[in-house]
């Protein structure tokens, strides 16, 4: 795992890139989001999307519900990075565009515009 902060607009946004899984259920998200607050003291995270299970990806596995309830509840803001186009599913596109337009969870596709939207002070 490598970690970068990235300050943007006086927003740090801590830059997460990893080729393995970090987040494969609520408990490692914790323990991730944790780390990352302690080591950086960042509250905004960008994470690329192949560092989280693919059943997060599964709507109705409610893993990405409850990982991401999990953020919001503890005040840091996510944006995940990464080529989705491998995802099919309606729903999953439905619920990735309506985070987008929101202040909390992002899907962007790469890490410049994951930070752009971390930093944005909307």
């Amino acid at each position: 795992m490598k970690t970068e902060v990235i300050i943007k607009n006086n927003t740090p946004v801590a830059v997460i890139k990893s080729d393995e899984i970090l987040i494969s259920d609520v408990q490692s998200a914790l323990d991730m989001m944790t780390t990352i607050k302690y080591e950086t003291g960042c509250v905004n995270i960008a994470i690329n999307k192949e560092a989280l299970t693919d059943d997060f990806f599964i709507l109705s596995s409610c893993l990405a519900g409850e990982i991401l309830q999990k953020f919001i509840n503890y005040g840091v803001r996510l944006a995940i990075y990464g080529d989705f186009s491998k995802y099919s599913s309606k729903p999953l596109k439905d619920f990735m565009y309506e985070s987008n337009k929101g202040r909390d969870i992002y899907f962007q596709p790469d890490a410049s515009l994951a930070v752009d939207k971390l930093s944005n002070k909307k």
